[in-house]
């Protein structure tokens, strides 16, 4: 890590005749950093006597793996914090991601970091991202008591609570601060506790990454409007594998070169293996493309400050539909279909951005579709859709929301929306669509459940 500020530790453990505030600021990425920046920019936080920045590392091998705080561009984001500190160091030699703090220790470790980073009795308000895993409900246990703002810098916001949070926690949540990023659809996450979302300007917070994009000078400099590729490593999170994945930068290649683009730039994931490259590079060759391939660990947003793609082609990165909502660039997804039908459990917290994607974006092989860019889905119903997904996802978190997915299911099911929900799932849940066509007439009533159910745990005594 690099070396911390601790300019403010000697003023802050003296003259305590007054009761002071300090914010901490837990992030892990840097679009995160960017975002609380914004916030901070755009007076979404009320003042503070100190302002802290937790940096946490959570890389599967942080020793090896840049921190937030040494990324090309961080320095310009430096001046809104009072203290920038390392959650890392405060918690080695454990992992941010897998390490919880047990209950009984708690009042231990709220009084070593209160000392350790020479926070005396102030009151503690915290801004967390991802509530519902560690690093952030670490970090929100062991200050009991300290009001919670959870802050989303994806679409992951937009779906439900990925699982049941302590209510000791969650009822500390105040609001979701997030990006506008589908404008008008109303975040899912932390509903079940009446959290209300709050929109991060997007003024505001392309002009932070405007000072980004101004520190980075590592990007090539090409001629033209290329058309950008976004890899995700999907192979890591298990849904395709190696080869699969290598095939779907080969079809986002040959789909933009069908639309005519010459010049092509490849944004690989920063921990994907270097073969994928290769392969691009021979496929290029073939196509007559002139191919860049970025290894430099800068946001994408970036590149569409010092590029200006003429068209960016992902899978269902955020990156997306920041391209859209954010630069005006034109969008077009690739493999989404083979996503929702792999991703398992239907739980999965990935389903909501697939979804979004799908719903919202044009697919490659759609020339007009692409060359239009008009939403095929009107924002009432996509919203109606993600209710439906987000309870056959959570419906123990989000009961409320049956009667709108009985309603969509009811009447929206059809060839084209059925990819977005399994069959099986529906009918654990005895929702609309479980059942064939032809045995229909079963009422669907609590009654009809409660049989659903008691046959379901038969099947598992005999299974077990």
């Amino acid at each position: 890590m690099t070396k911390h500020t601790t300019q403010h530790a000697t003023e802050h453990t003296t003259d305590r005749t007054a009761k002071r505030t300090t914010r901490i600021l837990l992030a892990s990425t840097l679009y995160g950093t960017a975002t609380l920046a914004a916030a901070l920019d755009a007076d979404r936080f009320a003042p503070a006597d100190r302002t802290i920045l937790l940096v946490a590392n959570n890389a599967a091998t942080p020793e090896t793996t840049p921190a937030v705080d040494e990324m090309p561009g961080f320095e310009l984001l430096r001046g809104r914090f009072d203290d920038v500190l390392s959650w890392n160091e405060a918690i080695s030699p454990f992992h941010p991601g897998g390490w919880t703090p047990r209950a009984d220790d708690l009042p231990l470790w709220e009084r070593h970091l209160r000392m350790l980073w020479s926070l005396g009795d102030d009151d503690i308000e915290l801004a967390v991202e991802s509530i519902q895993v560690n690093p952030a409900m670490a970090v929100a246990q062991i200050f009991t008591g300290a009001p919670v703002d959870v802050y989303a810098d994806g679409l992951m916001s937009y779906g439900p609570t990925r699982n049941k949070i302590d209510p000791l926690v969650g009822t500390r949540v105040r609001r979701l601060l997030h990006l506008d990023l589908v404008p008008g659809l109303k975040p899912l996450l932390l509903t079940e506790f009446g959290v209300e979302p709050e929109i991060v300007p997007t003024e505001v917070f392309v002009k932070v990454l405007a000072e980004l994009g101004d520190a980075t000078d590592e990007l090539p400099h090409l001629d033209g409007e290329p058309a950008l590729l976004l890899g995700q490593y999907l192979s890591a999170l298990d849904i395709l594998t190696a080869e699969e994945e290598e095939g779907l930068h080969v079809r986002m290649m040959r789909g933009a070169s069908e639309l005519g683009h010459r010049q092509i730039v490849f944004k690989p994931h920063p921990t994907a293996p270097a073969r994928w490259s290769r392969t691009l590079e021979k496929e290029a060759e073939r196509l007559g493309i002139e191919l860049t391939v970025l290894d430099t660990p800068v946001l994408a947003e970036v590149i569409y400050q010092r590029m200006r793609p003429a068209l960016v082609v992902g899978c269902f990165s955020t990156a997306l539909l920041t391209a859209s909502a954010l630069y005006g660039i034109p969008v077009a997804r690739v493999g989404t279909t083979t996503l929702l039908d792999r991703l398992a459990p239907y739980q999965n917290s990935n389903r909501v951005p697939v979804t979004i994607v799908d719903a919202l974006l044009p697919d490659l092989d759609d020339r007009p579709g692409v060359q239009s860019q008009e939403h095929p889905l009107p924002l009432a119903e996509l919203t109606d859709l993600l209710r439906a997904v987000g309870f056959a996802m959570q419906a123990k978190i989000y009961p409320g929301l049956r009667p709108a997915a009985e309603r969509y299911l009811s009447t929206r099911l059809d060839a084209h929306t059925w990819r977005y929900f399994k069959r099986r799932r529906l009918t654990s849940l005895a929702l609309p669509g479980a059942v064939p066509s032809q045995l229909a007439f079963i009422p669907r009533n609590a009654a009809v459940r409660r049989v659903a159910k008691r046959a379901r745990s038969f099947k598992r005594a005999a299974l077990g």
